[in-house]
């Protein structure tokens, strides 16, 4: 097999490169015809439980903002600016961990919009500040309503330290790196 190139699988693991086949010399690969097995190493049905829960968690506010033009990058700005009303530019760009390109078209469609509102710090004018307006916190509240419903559902019968448990888990799942 002739491997001519390698390309970054996510951006968060530069240094976990995959080869891939680029030559058309190297013919046609063998299709496999058994499933991926669980390994002492690799939980795929963990992996796959948590594709399915975040497909659904997200799909109920995909809906109400896809009736605005919006998407899951919006959702996070209007959930984050609404969780820390005055927190700054700089402060939701290491949040979000995003370029400031990226945050800049999302945040020019909220402020257009109405739902968030931006403005100069008091000390230094150059400082953004970012505050949740009226429509913007209702905006918040209605993504999360059913993102809410959903969990109790998922804890229906639970107890409080299953519900301490997963908190553990899911902080334990941040990137440790950058986690707080």
């Amino acid at each position: 097999m002739l491997l001519r190139k390698l390309r970054y699988i996510a951006p968060m693991e530069r240094e976990r490169r995959v080869p891939r086949q680029t030559s058309s010399k190297a013919g046609k690969p063998e299709p496999l015809a058994t499933p991926m097995e669980d390994t002492g190493i690799i939980d795929f049905e963990i992996i796959e439980l948590f594709f399915f829960a975040y497909r659904d968690f997200v799909s109920d506010p995909d809906a109400i903002l896809e009736t605005s033009g919006f998407g899951r990058a919006h959702h996070r700005v209007v959930h984050f600016v609404n969780r820390n009303p005055g927190m700054t530019v700089a402060d939701l760009l290491d949040t979000l961990k995003i370029t400031k390109q990226s945050l800049a078209r999302v945040l020019k469609q909220l402020i257009d919009s109405g739902y968030i509102r931006q403005v100069a710090g008091p000390e230094d004018r150059r400082q953004r500040k970012l505050y949740p307006t009226k429509s913007g916190r209702e905006l918040a509240l209605a993504l999360a309503e059913p993102q809410s419903r959903r969990i109790e559902r998922a804890f229906e019968g639970s107890t409080q330290q299953a519900r301490e448990d997963v908190k553990a888990f899911l902080r334990g799942m941040r990137d440790r790196q950058k986690a707080d």
